[in-house]
């Protein structure tokens, strides 16, 4: 019974989770380019635990990072755009396929959240005054 809890309990350690941190930012501290204001830096992040080539929980890939966290998550908060995008996965082929024996997989994407702002009317012209 102790083996059986000792090994539930390295799964669930071990396991695949996700994340998505975000922080408000003032937009007067951050420069993302003209007609943008920023409002937030969003960081998404996806882990996998393969043992024997089987994901636990699996999932791991750009499309769920990116679009299904990083995106929705920028736009629940009120966002038109996120810009100033990154992102990194282990790569799923190649020699890091021997990393499906006994190891991980991972994917993050991190970008900054920001509103279209409107472009400001000129102020009216003033008359020239006449002599």
């Amino acid at each position: 019974m102790a083996l059986r809890s000792t090994v539930l309990a390295a799964v669930t350690v071990v396991a695949g989770c996700s994340s998505v941190q975000t922080v408000r930012v003032q937009p007067d501290n951050l420069y993302v380019g003209p007609g943008l204001k920023p409002i937030a830096i969003v960081h998404a992040q996806v882990t996998s635990a393969y043992i024997f080539f089987i994901p636990i929980p699996g999932g791991v890939d750009l499309d769920r990072v990116v679009n299904r966290m990083l995106l929705a998550t920028a736009k629940a908060m009120g966002a038109d755009k996120v810009v100033n995008v990154r992102v990194d996965v282990t790569p799923d082929s190649g020699i890091w396929t021997l990393r499906r024996v006994l190891g991980w997989r991972s994917a993050e994407a991190s970008g900054v959240a920001v509103v279209i702002e409107e472009p400001r009317p000129a102020p009216p012209a003033t008359p020239a005054a006449s002599p």
